[in-house]
């Protein structure tokens, strides 16, 4: 359960608005996630696996390590001012693309799609979110269709798996939740080469219903009736739990051009269906006291709106050499109704670079890196007056590319 909570408020402090995270390959991270309609190597498998069919008769695999940097995020307001924990990942994935299978591809993408940790020491923040924690992987396995010389369709299954921790403690209250989840959904890729320089595509990943169940530790100790400076009552509970929240749908609309330079050029538009999170509600088995239920068990309001993202990436071949950068230009789906210390999250500017050198005919390696700039932003809600800074993220990819 705790992995839900983590997984929906906590991931998107990182690197996207919203709690998913785009960057899973080499390629991704060096060009912003600008990696659609001409993506063309292992990576191909989960940003457009209908392109697998336009790539050479040939296996290529990519495995990749991505470090996480998460800045210690500032909130300042008139009775404090305080930093969250600075945050240090390492995630690794997998990209795989098979060579043709009877007029068929085949590819496989291993990746954490959404996650990390959010953590806080202080009050305010703590009396809500001391700890989110989220680990997700998702097995993305795809197959793709020729239809005709220009065209080709793909169809993925998406399973994720999910793993955190909610904490929170104030003087009257805390929750210790954990808890797990596998969850499927889809996706789906359409790849048109109207021409050789000109590259065209759409994509799209459904969405995906988390359905938490794990156990929770509860305390609550009710004020209401406490006379002459009385403690009041306590109430500890410890049970099962669950909470269902989705992992938005997310549309992607690509076109790449390729110069007689050999450089490539793309844009893609991106919109996320973040309206599906209207409410985050959680519910508890028969071993919770009826207050503590009341307070921990009232549906969350979150009411988020739907985003766009514009991801620009430009690519430039060498002999042995290949070099790419990107900018991103993305929203936050959080309103500032609804905004708490789980998910400091505002609009952000992202740029990328990096570079990929190839050894033999086989074997490829690569760095690349990418730095999200998110702006301060102002928070006045019910239970925020304040303003949150210093929410950046750096991200460095490094991998190996075989093709066999």
């Amino acid at each position: 359960m705790k992995n839900i909570i983590l997984l929906l408020i906590l991931s998107s402090s990182l690197f996207a608005g919203g709690y998913k995270i785009p960057e899973t390959s080499l390629n991704s991270v060096a060009l912003g996630a600008a990696t659609v309609a001409h993506a063309s190597g292992a990576d191909a498998a989960y940003y457009n696996p209908a392109n697998m069919v336009f790539m050479k008769n040939e296996a290529v695999m990519e495995a990749n390590l991505i470090y996480i940097g998460l800045s210690d995020v500032n909130y300042k307001s008139d009775t404090a001012d305080i930093d969250s924990k600075k945050e240090n990942f390492f995630v690794p994935s997998l990209h795989y693309v098979s060579g043709d299978v009877n007029g068929a591809r085949f590819g496989l993408s291993i990746v954490s799609p959404a996650g990390l940790s959010k953590r806080w020491e202080d009050a305010p923040a703590i009396y809500s979110a001391e700890e989110f924690t989220l680990k997700t992987v998702e097995i993305n396995p795809t197959v793709a269709l020729a239809i005709g010389d220009k065209v080709a369709v793909a169809l993925g299954l998406r399973a994720i798996y999910s793993d955190g921790v909610v904490k929170s403690t104030s003087p009257i209250a805390s929750r210790d939740m954990s808890g797990d989840s596998i969850d499927f959904g889809y996706n789906l890729a359409l790849s048109y080469k109207p021409t050789a320089e000109l590259d065209l595509a759409l994509t799209y990943r459904s969405k995906v219903d988390l359905s938490i169940e794990g156990d929770a530790a509860l305390f609550y100790r009710d004020m209401t009736n406490a006379f002459g400076g009385g403690a009041g009552a306590a109430y500890s509970s410890t049970s099962s739990a669950s909470v269902s929240a989705p992992v938005p749908a997310l549309l992607n609309v690509a076109v790449a051009y390729t110069l007689p330079s050999d450089t490539t050029l793309e844009f893609v538009y991106e919109r996320n269906f973040w309206h599906s999170y209207g409410e985050l509600d959680f519910n508890y088995g028969g071993g919770v006291n009826a207050v503590t239920n009341i307070v921990f068990g009232a549906p969350i309001a979150k009411n988020w709106k739907d985003t766009d993202a514009f991801r620009f990436g430009v690519t430039q071949k060498l002999d042995k050499l290949t070099l790419m950068g990107g900018l991103v230009i993305d929203e936050s789906p959080v309103p500032n109704s609804t905004m708490g210390f789980e998910l400091p999250d505002s609009d952000s500017v992202s740029v990328s670079f990096g570079t990929k050198y190839q050894i033999n005919e086989s074997l490829n390696i690569g760095l690349a890196a990418l730095y999200s700039m998110r702006e301060d932003r102002a928070v006045s809600n019910s239970s925020l007056n304040g303003e949150f800074s210093n929410s950046n993220v750096l991200i460095i990819s490094s991998a190996i590319e075989y093709k066999f």
